[in-house]
């Protein structure tokens, strides 16, 4: 079970990388309330990981390649509910990414 393993993982790290999708509906499923995005992020603090990088994917799959406001969107949303689950926002890395 992925969430099992991540669990296991995610218990003795001290720093966590959270990858979420820039993809249009993709991230949307995973920052939405039942989302892995969310419940990722949830697990890592609860787990103790005090320090969080967030990698936003996919930043290559827009014409033109790299969408600014489309990451700053995600930024917003992203540091808005890691700041409600513990994290201060601010010592948080948002970085463009593309895992091609």
């Amino acid at each position: 079970d992925f969430i099992k393993n991540m669990i296991t993982g995610t218990s003795q790290a001290d720093c966590a990388v959270l990858i979420v999708a820039a993809g249009t509906g993709e991230f949307e499923a995973g920052i939405s309330k039942n989302g892995q995005t969310r419940e990722h992020a949830l697990l890592a603090f609860t787990l103790g990981v005090k320090q969080l990088i967030v990698g936003v994917n996919k930043m290559d799959s827009f014409e033109p390649p790299y969408s600014e406001s489309r990451f700053e969107e995600i930024k917003k949303e992203v540091s808005s509910y890691i700041k409600k689950i513990g994290y201060n926002p601010a010592a948080v890395a948002l970085v463009p990414i593309s895992g091609w």
